[in-house]
């Protein structure tokens, strides 16, 4: 897909904004209480589930060689959903293993979002529908869009979810994209630092669940039966849920479920986020969490794709920062991974970001698990992360330059599309 013009985006900027449902009051529940699960799980419409089986992976030399493991072993149906798919040998790699499988008779469903794939290759496209793949693009300008440009604002609205099924029992999900930048072990520069899972058990039906809402939307056609929802016997000990959000429809799951377990917390908060704009109702959690004893610590990129947003960001760090807020910058590479750790007993990994774009406008995915073994592998990796990054104290924040603060001004405008 060629890039959007200035004028279509003008328009969303204008009027495509959109902010979350206001939150004046949060119960007081603790997480471990009897009570917190059936509250998180009632407003994040959501399922907790047993019987599960979680393995996480760390960047794309974990992600990448599983899910093509995966993919090589598919006998019936294959469902993949991206938002950004671009070039390299690793976007080779994964078009011919789908490829591979279409020409094998497996039903392969791919919906790729059309803003975050506009840079894949063209041959890849043709390669999967010579190959007998069915790909379809999320919400894709039309030719003859000037005629109603009011369907321009559907645009900025995307499709951020990861999700990929294996004849409906194995399933992965994070926040990684398909890009050369998420091959390496996120520890060099160029090699995205990110987190996803792989799952097996009863809570693959509900990320299957996730990527057929998307697909009916796009095309109409409803998937369905053994191919798609098998039945599937315990495979684990870990209970887990699927939030997913669709904030075009009207649902904010996805900000409910950061906001009840970050009030939750006893003990500790660690989050790992690309981009870091809480807004006011979730700073006041964080900072509430704080003043009853909790340790909150945040740890984002030192180095970003998009300058805008981390200007945004930082604009946005004194309340926090002052609220006894640790804010760590990790050093080597872009800090991709979207997690977060609370009490070391509740974790959650998916392409949810802080910021106003993942709760108000983009359709996101995250897994929640409720393990211990679980969220301190992920404790784990967070505080190796630290070592790698450089503690923002609110003096060094302060100090910044004033080409910074100057340029941080002019995000102020646009922080609701960021």
């Amino acid at each position: 897909m060629k890039p959007v013009k200035w004028f279509p985006l003008a328009l969303l900027f204008l009027f495509g904004c959109a902010v979350v449902t206001s939150i004046k009051e949060i119960p007081d529940v603790l997480l471990g209480e009897p009570s917190f699960y059936p509250t998180i799980a009632a407003h994040t419409d959501a399922p907790i589930l047993g019987g599960n089986r979680i393995e996480i992976l760390s960047n794309g030399e974990q992600t990448f060689p599983a899910m093509l493991k995966a993919i090589r072993s598919a006998q019936k149906s294959i469902t993949y959903a991206q938002y950004l798919y671009q070039d390299g040998d690793i976007a080779y790699e994964l078009a011919n293993a789908f490829a591979e499988r279409c020409r094998a008779g497996v039903r392969v469903k791919m919906l790729i979002d059309s803003h975050g794939g506009s840079k894949m290759p063209e041959d890849i496209p043709e390669l999967w529908r010579e190959s007998g793949c069915q790909l379809e693009w999320f919400r894709r300008i039309k030719l003859f869009q000037f005629i109603t440009p009011w369907e321009l604002l559907r645009y900025n609205y995307r499709n951020h979810r990861r999700i990929l099924v294996i004849d409906g029992k194995i399933g992965f999900t994070g926040g990684h994209g398909v890009s050369q930048a998420w091959t390496g072990n996120g520890r060099t520069e160029d090699h995205w630092r990110d987190t996803d899972a792989r799952l097996e058990g009863p809570i693959v039906q509900r990320l299957q669940a996730a990527f057929v809402e998307s697909w009916r939307e796009t095309t109409g056609n409803v998937l369905g039966g053994d191919d798609y929802f098998p039945s599937l016997e315990p495979r684990g000990t870990v209970y887990a849920q699927i939030v997913k959000s669709s904030p075009f429809g009207g649902s904010f799951q996805s900000y409910m479920l950061f906001l009840l377990s970050i009030n939750s917390a006893r003990k500790s908060i660690h989050i790992s986020n690309p981009y870091f704009l809480p807004d006011e109702r979730m700073q006041e959690a964080m900072l509430s969490a704080v003043k009853r004893g909790v340790r909150v610590v945040a740890l984002t990129p030192g180095k970003i794709d998009h300058k805008l947003v981390y200007w945004a960001s930082r604009s946005g760090f004194e309340p926090l920062l002052l609220g006894g807020i640790e804010i760590y910058e990790y050093q080597p590479a872009l800090m991709h991974s979207k997690t977060m750790i609370v009490d070391g007993i509740w974790a959650t990994v998916g392409s949810t970001n802080l910021d106003n774009r993942s709760f108000a406008l983009n359709e996101e995915l995250n897994l929640i698990v409720y393990d211990a073994g679980i969220a301190g592998q992920l404790e784990k990796a967070f505080h190796e992360d630290l070592k790698h990054s450089k503690k923002l104290t609110y003096e060094a924040w302060k100090a910044r330059p004033w080409s910074e603060k100057f340029l941080e001004f002019f995000t102020m405008p646009i922080k609701e599309q960021l």
